[in-house]
């Protein structure tokens, strides 16, 4: 099997993007990982752009066990830059499973999606009872084995939970992610970011992703860090997410509704042979 895909990525956080809207590419699961393989292409998720019963453009993220995300919003943001060069529109609305999603193209790289409004509702997130979402009482440790016990959850299309703590550089991410993705609490497993504020406009953060695993950024993860700052009153409602490759900004609306921007790669084109 032989097609064209494009391959771009979102301060580091890379996808290979399949567009099927005139030609299916019919991937199996084991196919899909071995696309997202870090030995054959490498991406943190793979995309697909279809074509929905009324035309429109739809996303479906896999990430790299080859798991459907509900969510991906790096990825939504470099297919909105990819579609926006194809219709010569600087504004671009993408269906998705979380739902539609609005794009706006700053400038040559810079994109700004609306995320939608998230829920930190227990059974929308979901847990398994219904619990205080705000601090899950979910014990983490440091590296030298001190315990922090804490975990908002949220849902941004995607569930995820965020530990703020004094000193995210004395967690490692790498052991702590996988244990807390299959935590019991999370029937459809979670995103995790262990995070530290350091003003109220800037957070920084360590992020394993569901799926995925240890990723360079994570849009729903900057999404879901901003808004549980701003619900408990840590930080504003304009706040800068640092990653170790660069910062997404989030903006909350007045409605709650969650704004991310931030850079994205230019386009490249590649073949793919199976």
């Amino acid at each position: 099997m032989e097609f064209n895909a494009f391959k771009m990525d979102g301060l580091g956080n890379d996808f290979v993007i399949i567009d099927q809207r005139v030609k299916t590419i019919n991937l199996s699961k084991e196919n899909i990982v071995k696309i997202c393989s870090r030995d054959f292409i490498g991406c943190d998720q793979l995309i697909y752009i279809n074509k929905n019963k009324d035309n429109k453009d739809k996303l479906i993220f896999y990430n790299s066990d080859g798991s459907i995300s509900g969510a991906c919003g790096n990825g939504t943001r470099c297919v909105a830059k990819l579609l926006s060069k194809e219709y010569g529109k600087e504004e671009i609305n993408l269906e998705t499973s979380s739902g539609n999603l609005h794009s706006l193209i700053l400038k040559e790289n810079l994109v700004e999606t609306n995320i939608g409004i998230p829920s930190i509702d227990w059974d929308k997130i979901p847990l398994i009872k219904e619990m205080n979402t705000k601090n899950l009482n979910v014990t983490i440790n440091d590296i030298n084995g001190k315990k922090f016990s804490g975990g908002i959850a949220i849902n941004v299309g995607n569930p995820h939970i965020i530990f703020f703590v004094e000193n995210n550089e004395n967690y490692e991410i790498e052991n702590i992610g996988p244990a807390i993705e299959q935590h019991e609490y999370f029937p459809e497993k979670c995103n995790v970011t262990i995070a530290t504020i350091k003003n109220e406009n800037l957070i920084n953060v360590k992020v394993w992703e569901r799926g995925a695993g240890l990723t360079k950024a994570c849009g729903t993860a900057a999404c879901a860090t901003a808004y549980a700052g701003f619900i408990t009153k840590k930080v504003s409602n304009n706040v800068d997410i640092k990653f170790s490759t660069g910062i997404l900004s989030i903006r909350i609306g007045d409605d709650n509704s969650i704004f991310m921007k931030g850079p994205v790669s230019s386009i490249e084109e590649i073949k793919i042979r199976l």
